[in-house]
């Protein structure tokens, strides 16, 4: 995976409305954030003023605030206030760098690298997501993995295959050399039986593929 892309940064559902995460793709380290209103973004993870990550700090209604010193940021990325100067007139020129972001097949996802123009990423099918898990083997090795399964295809992130539970539609998210992040979903109405057992078919394939690199 090379070049402009959309890469899954998240089940949709791990990232609750006014909360934050940290995540890294491609090396790239990310803060993906929901705001009050339920809407996702996905920016560098790092504050302008000192570089404290972000996503160590807390979300207030449409902004989220670094832990540091406190300096709020709108969804456009732009600061909006710093505590220690309440009567300053933020210059609009401190920013937080963002990444293109959208939602969909029960994932958010984020252009890569910072700054691409990309198309608009395609809307995915409805979806229930699963699990999300970290694979420390290389992208080859864990493409190969899911090749092996039946009628399977890897679009882009996207990875659709017939596990022995049901089809499964799985972001495939590179976070560094040598690991990989699974977004693992699966087609509505799967009962809990269901996604127990997609959850355990995971990490069978987990640990078949760290075999393999260990041997």
């Amino acid at each position: 995976m090379t070049g402009t892309q959309w890469l899954p940064l998240a089940l949709a559902r791990d990232i609750a409305p006014g909360t934050s995460a940290g995540t890294t793709a491609e090396g790239a380290e990310i803060v993906v954030w929901r705001d009050a209103d339920g809407r996702a973004h996905a920016w560098e993870d790092r504050c302008p003023h000192r570089g404290m990550k972000m996503s160590f700090g807390f979300v207030c209604g449409d902004h989220i605030a670094c832990l540091y010193h406190g300096w709020e940021f709108d969804t456009g990325g732009t600061c909006r206030k710093i505590p220690a100067h309440p009567e300053l007139e933020v210059p609009g020129s401190i920013c937080v760098p963002r990444y293109g972001c959208t939602e969909t097949g029960a994932m958010i996802w984020a252009a890569l690298p910072l700054g691409a123009e990309t198309g608009e990423l395609p809307a995915l099918p409805d979806a229930v997501p699963v699990r999300s898990i970290t694979i420390e083997a290389g992208l080859i090795s864990v493409a190969d993995m899911l090749l092996n399964e039946e009628n399977a295809v890897i679009e882009g992130a996207l990875a659709t295959l017939d596990s022995p539970h049901g089809p499964l539609a799985i972001g495939v998210q590179p976070i560094r050399p040598g690991a990989v992040v699974l977004h693992i979903t699966t087609r509505p109405g799967a009962s809990a039986e269901t996604l127990l057992a997609i959850c355990d078919w995971a990490e069978t394939l987990r640990r078949t593929v760290e075999k393999e690199i260990a041997a």
